[in-house]
């Protein structure tokens, strides 16, 4: 049970750090290779440091999914991590800040995706294979 709660800090650490990159690039001017990066930096503080938190995020992220799987079976770790896709999704339709539209097609994409985590995770630990 332990590498679980391994990997749903990994999980939330990586959803958390893509909707944080997205919120943070989507709010960043157009950068050009003679712009100087200084004046860049300095004139968009907020969006710099959330997707300086993002990749902080991911780095953590790392961190917990290294100590997942040390202690879980890749299949069961690896499905996981999938979730992060549904949880993602989740966040930028139902956040308002993101500004973005539920789709049939993308939410039975996420439906998929749960489904099949569902599934590899309802096996009895006794069918398992060791």
């Amino acid at each position: 049970m332990k590498g679980f709660g391994w990997g749903i800090a990994s999980l939330l650490l990586v959803s958390m750090a893509q909707l944080m990159m997205k919120w943070g690039m989507t709010h960043m001017p157009t950068f050009s290779l003679n712009a100087n990066l200084y004046s860049l930096v300095m004139n968009n503080l907020l969006p710099v440091f959330i997707v300086c938190c993002g990749i902080a995020g991911y780095a953590l992220s790392m961190v917990c999914w290294f100590f997942a799987l040390r202690q879980l079976p890749l299949n069961r770790a690896y499905s996981l991590l999938s979730l992060s896709y549904a949880l993602v999704y989740l966040g930028v339709v139902s956040l308002p800040w993101f500004n973005e539209n539920m789709h049939w097609m993308k939410s039975l994409g996420a439906l998929s995706i749960l489904f099949g985590v569902w599934l590899i995770h309802s096996k009895t630990s006794s069918q398992a294979p060791e």
